[in-house]
């Protein structure tokens, strides 16, 4: 089983739940529709990853998240994730009505930063993602479609959670292709007061 951190303990998640299409500025660089009700997909765990791998063979995308922990039923925690994309695949896929998970759901494709436990409001969370220095994605929950509580609602609905679950919330705009030698640096905030901030290089 694959873990992420926190509280410098090692959790592990049975499975990942992403929201597709949550801002609407990443809906039109994509040329999709504005869904009706959120667009909801899973990555396993073995998806889970803390390192970015650049892969010669297939371009892939970056997607930088808000990413929340869940524990006995709430949001516990928070941290910074990347949801890797393949994403000629799944236009491809889109194109056929398939599902998505060749694209978002490999070996690799959800990295996390560590978590740190979260007692605020859960809606003033924003995020910042830059690549060699350069402002790339920004974005929060002021921005989203679905706010994370809804989002939360909305799974429970249909899935049960386990302790240590993960909800990645969306990407804003300025979504692109990683390459090696690109160092990543995540950033998660409560208004203006840094929770969580994170580095990566691509091997």
């Amino acid at each position: 089983m694959r873990s992420i951190k926190w509280g410098g303990k090692k959790i592990f998640p049975s499975k990942v739940i992403c929201v597709g299409r949550n801002y609407v500025d990443h809906i039109r660089e994509l040329g999709n529709e504005i869904p009706e009700e959120p667009v909801i997909f899973l990555k396993p765990n073995s998806a889970i990853s803390s390192e970015i791998k650049f892969s010669e063979t297939v371009e892939i995308h970056y997607e930088g998240e808000i990413v929340l922990l869940v524990h006995a039923g709430r949001f516990a925690a928070v941290g910074f994730g990347l949801d890797l994309t393949k994403r000629q695949m799944q236009t491809n896929l889109k194109a056929k009505g398939l599902p998505w998970e060749r694209a978002k759901a490999f070996d690799g494709a959800a990295v996390f930063s560590k978590f740190t436990t979260f007692n605020g409001n859960i809606d003033d969370l924003r995020l910042e993602l830059y690549i060699n220095d350069c402002l790339v994605q920004q974005g929060g929950c002021d921005l989203m479609m679905h706010k994370p509580q809804a989002i939360l609602e909305e799974v429970k609905g249909f899935l049960s959670f386990e302790d240590g679950d993960l909800i990645m919330t969306g990407t804003p705009g300025g979504v692109g292709p990683i390459h090696a030698g690109d160092v990543f640096i995540g950033k998660v905030f409560e208004n203006d007061r840094l929770v969580v901030e994170t580095s990566w290089a691509v091997k």
